[in-house]
Formats: C-alpha cells, sequence, structure tokens
C-alpha cells in the first residue's frame, strides 16, 4: 500500500541518518475506504493527492511543534505491505478520511519519492505554522492563513535527490 508520511526537513536529516523512518507506529495517510466514500468520483490519481495533502497538513502541525525546523512541509511518499497497516481510520467525522497506523519501521529502500515545497514558499508556510493554534481554535483569520498555505504545491523529488535537500 502506498503511504505518505509527514515529516520536516529536520526529521527528513534523521530518517536519511538511520535509513529508515521510525519507530513504529507511524502516523500515515493513504487511500482508506473513508477517503474512497467521502470522494466517491475522484480516481485513485486523485485519491492519492487528496492522501497527500492530508499528510501535508499534517507536515504542517510536525512544523508548529518544532520551531528550529525550517518552514517547508515535506511528505514521504513509501511502500509498505498491507499487513503493516495496523489501524485504518474508520471515523469519517473526525476530519482526517486519510489516516492511517503504520506498524513498522520504514526502511529507506521502501520510499518511494520525497515532497518538498519549495523555498520560495517558506514565508507563507512559517505564518501558517506559526497560526495553527488559533485556527484550530476557530479564529478565521488563522484559518485562512492555514488554509493559505495549501495553496503551494509540493515539489517531487526522487529518493537520491533528498539528501541535497539537507545540506
Amino acid at each position: 500500500m502506498r503511504v505518505y508520511l509527514p515529516s520536516t526537513l529536520t526529521l527528513l536529516a534523521g530518517v536519511h541518518a538511520a535509513r529508515e523512518i521510525g519507530p513504529a507506529p507511524l502516523a500515515a495517510h493513504a487511500v482508506t475506504p473513508a477517503l474512497r466514500e467521502w470522494y466517491a468520483s475522484g480516481d485513485l490519481e486523485e485519491l492519492e493527492y487528496a492522501a497527500m495533502s492530508a499528510a501535508a497538513r499534517a507536515s504542517l502541525r510536525l512544523l508548529a511543534a518544532d520551531p528550529s525546523a525550517p518552514r517547508r512541509r515535506v511528505v514521504l511518499a513509501a511502500e509498505v505491505p498491507d499487513d503493516a497497516i495496523s489501524r485504518s481510520n474508520t471515523d469519517p467525522g473526525d476530519g482526517d478520511r486519510a489516516l492511517v497506523e503504520v506498524s513498522a519501521a520504514v526502511p529507506w529502500k521502501k520510499i518511494a519519492s520525497g515532497h518538498v515545497d519549495a523555498p520560495d514558499a517558506a514565508p507563507d508556510i512559517a505564518e501558517a505554522a506559526a497560526a495553527l493554534a488559533a485556527a484550530d481554535a476557530g479564529d478565521d483569520d488563522a484559518r485562512f492563513t492555514v488554509d493559505g498555505a495549501e495553496g503551494h504545491e509540493l515539489l517531487w523529488y526522487a529518493t537520491q535527490e533528498l539528501p541535497h535537500l539537507l545540506g
């Protein structure tokens, strides 16, 4: 199963050094039955984009929790065995229809690609990370700022290119 793992450039450096994403359990995003039901008209590519977007929102939360991390969202796409998915989100009422839990560390060789904000997105991502708590509390202006981060498309990187982002 293809999963999308939220990360940051700081966490990516640790993943690269350890040659795996871990320890388990890992929160990830994937095309789940709940996502398929919610987005019934979407084809697989659109569903995967929705799952990756959910992971990008989770990456923004990681950035909000780590003010020292460079202000660029990171999502790692990986292939994991179906039996490594220990829990799928079955409650679409909580808003994260793509959420899954991976029950084992993911080896570097299973990472298919990385998706990272362009450097010029950093100011908007920084503002969105700073506004996240207020947006969660119901502030409409903060929600607008957070939603603005989603206007930036993540760039695609092959796995052999990811170490170049760390320097």
